[in-house]
């Protein structure tokens, strides 16, 4: 495939149509597609578990591709960080939940796990936290999992509890 084969912006179409373009499209990119259909159904009410397994694993991909843990756990997509490891292990990449516990535990919040937690941990962590998720970032950019590979089998295996309107 090329680079045309990139879908470029989600455009509305259903899920089956996404999961159509297997064959002529990234994975990567219809996976990104998927998250901004329900993102946009997020704004208007609840998600269905598997709709969220989506969203905190796209969220975490996302970050962690443009600035590491680090900018997971400072972003929006925080919200997700409880439910991450979950998340990983019900796709299948079991070692990326492994890492993303790890990096759960260097925050070192006693409790619930709440964005408000993860940014008092984030205040009070200092250089030490800094330094300990750069290293679970270098692992992460390490594990050969193919994590938008699996989510896309996930979205197949449970097209039934997934709907992007």
């Amino acid at each position: 495939m090329s680079e045309q084969d990139f879908l470029e912006t989600y455009d509305g179409q259903s899920l089956d149509q996404l999961l159509a373009m297997e064959s002529t499209h990234r994975i990567d990119s219809l996976v990104l597609a998927m998250e901004a259909a329900l993102e946009q159904k997020a704004k208007r009410g609840p998600l269905s578990p598997e709709e969220r397994i989506v969203l905190a694993v796209e969220g975490l991909e996302r970050e962690i591709n443009n600035g590491g843990y680090d900018q997971f756990f400072l972003n929006s997509s925080k919200e997700y960080a409880r439910d991450i490891e979950a998340a990983l292990r019900s796709i299948g990449c079991h070692q990326h939940a492994e890492i993303a516990k790890r990096a759960i535990a260097a925050l070192k919040i006693t409790g619930t796990i709440t964005p408000g937690a993860i940014e008092h941990a984030q205040a009070a962590g200092g250089e030490e936290l800094t330094d300990r998720l750069n290293e679970l970032d270098n692992e992460y950019f390490g594990c050969d999992e193919p994590i938008a590979d699996r989510l896309f089998t996930f979205v197949k295996q449970n097209r039934s509890k997934i709907c992007l309107s």
